[in-house]
């Protein structure tokens, strides 16, 4: 693959940067879940089935660095912290992964391993 002179195996492509979205088992989860709107914490744990609290911690915090969900902390009462999409996160919630989980859901059979 070469688009403007990026091979897929250098480095620093552009390619690998995406992918790296998808490095960390639940980061895209986290995403997917936050795609229905500004969300607690809390409720995000209850969503997502089989997420530890440190687990989900790490990735909120490791997706708001790289700019793909912001925090809004609320001062009223503890865990009211909402999580939503960025611009960014939206953009790669509602392409490459929307896309992705689209695939992987026609070829689920194959996947698993059933077809």
């Amino acid at each position: 693959m070469d688009e403007q002179g990026c091979e897929s195996f250098i480095s620093d492509c552009h390619v690998r940067s995406a992918v790296e979205l998808l490095n960390h088992r639940w980061d895209p989860i986290v995403v997917a879940a936050l795609r229905m709107g500004p969300t607690r914490r809390s409720t995000l744990l209850d969503r997502i089935a089989g997420v530890s609290d440190k687990v989900l911690t790490e990735s909120l915090r490791r997706l708001a660095a790289r700019g793909l969900i912001a925090r809004t902390p609320r001062v009223v009462e503890r865990d009211a912290a909402v999580y939503e999409l960025t611009s960014l996160g939206a953009s790669f919630a509602e392409g490459p992964l929307a896309h992705l989980a689209q695939w992987a859901a026609v070829n689920q059979a194959a996947l698993s391993g059933t077809s």
